[in-house]
């Protein structure tokens, strides 16, 4: 069994202390593609610079232009859910 340095233990316990608040400021999707696609996807965010943060951001703006607002008519017709879209009460 390995040893525990200082700083590792420090850190543990920092990330248990703060994880509640993490967990609150940020969102992680646990999502997966095909190695050949994610690693494509990975080779072009490092030419081009980019981050995948960057990608999401610039993927959901763009989506947003395509599509404009959201309409909600459907998705109320089918699942019944009148209270599920926040944006339009």
């Amino acid at each position: 069994m390995e040893k525990k340095t200082t700083k590792q233990i420090v850190n543990k316990r920092y990330e248990d202390r703060h994880k509640a608040e993490r967990k609150a400021k940020n969102i992680s999707w646990g999502t997966s593609l095909p190695r050949e696609y994610g690693e494509e996807i990975n080779a072009f965010l490092k030419k081009a610079n980019y981050s995948k943060v960057d990608l999401i951001k610039a993927g959901y703006e763009a989506l947003k232009e395509e599509y404009g607002s959201y309409d909600t008519t459907f998705a109320k017709m089918i699942d019944g859910y009148d209270d599920f879209f926040s944006q339009e009460k």
